[in-house]
């Protein structure tokens, strides 16, 4: 009976030791990494990130991606700053399908590690559950599609949050990866586009302006898009309304 306690134990703590080590180390980047994944790096490095681009391309986009996966991945600071990057080094085309894909791959590598640790148990524990608990579980099963491009498209919402509470509920990889891919596009453009005229920014010696996604010419048709999310949940709340 030990020996068979012992091997369970070992069984959870290596499903559970990706996650573990996403999260150690998150909290060391947190700390370390502040200063070397910010604008003010960004803006000091430009010259030789410039130089290095137009001497290697396709390395500096294999390496832009693999850099902005493992940010994303280990929910590490610079994100924004990456996908500044990304437009300032490759323009807004193909620039915010750098980021798109990057933030991708990074995304669905967080996601596994927590759906692997976590998920399928907390999953399994809140289908089995009763109240409250229960209907939330059920709702988010109900609405699975909308649920994810929603969460993904409301500016709000963080991004590592977007990326852990679809493992916790135990959503499909495709499902997750598809609506991950697209649901950020919108946003993805817009900062892309904000870091294809950073040129100009540096040459005033200014900051760019992250809150332009909260700006009612860019925040409007994003909250067109969600209220298109939301259609399917409302539509399917009437119906059972009238089927009552």
């Amino acid at each position: 009976m030990a020996d068979m306690m012992t091997k369970t134990d070992q069984s959870a703590l290596r499903r559970k030791l990706p996650i573990l080590i996403i999260v150690a180390v998150a909290a060391i980047g947190a700390f370390t990494l502040r200063d070397y994944l910010s604008f003010d790096a960004l803006r000091d490095n430009r010259e030789a990130l410039i130089a290095f681009r137009d001497a290697n391309y396709l390395l500096a986009v294999l390496g832009f991606i693999a850099i902005y996966v493992v940010i994303v991945a280990f929910s590490l600071p610079g994100a924004a700053i990456a996908t500044l990057t990304g437009g300032f080094l490759f323009a807004t085309f193909p620039g915010f399908l750098y980021n798109i894909i990057a933030a991708t791959i990074g995304a669905t590598a967080i996601f596994s590690a927590a759906r692997m640790g976590f998920g399928e148990k907390l999953a399994s524990r809140m289908e089995a559950g009763e109240g409250l608990v229960k209907r939330i579980k059920d709702g988010i099963d109900e609405n699975q599609w909308s649920v994810l491009f929603l969460i993904r498209l409301v500016p709000a919402v963080p991004f590592f949050v977007a990326n852990l509470v679809p493992a916790l509920v135990d959503v499909p990889l495709r499902r997750f990866v598809i609506s991950t891919f697209f649901g950020i596009i919108p946003g993805s453009i817009v900062y892309t586009s904000v870091g294809a005229g950073l040129g100009e920014v540096f040459e005033r010696g200014d900051t760019p302006n992250l809150g332009i996604i909260f700006e009612p010419h860019i925040l409007l048709p994003i909250l067109g898009l969600c209220a298109l999310a939301l259609l399917p949940i409302i539509l399917k709340a009437v119906r059972g309304k009238e089927g009552i």
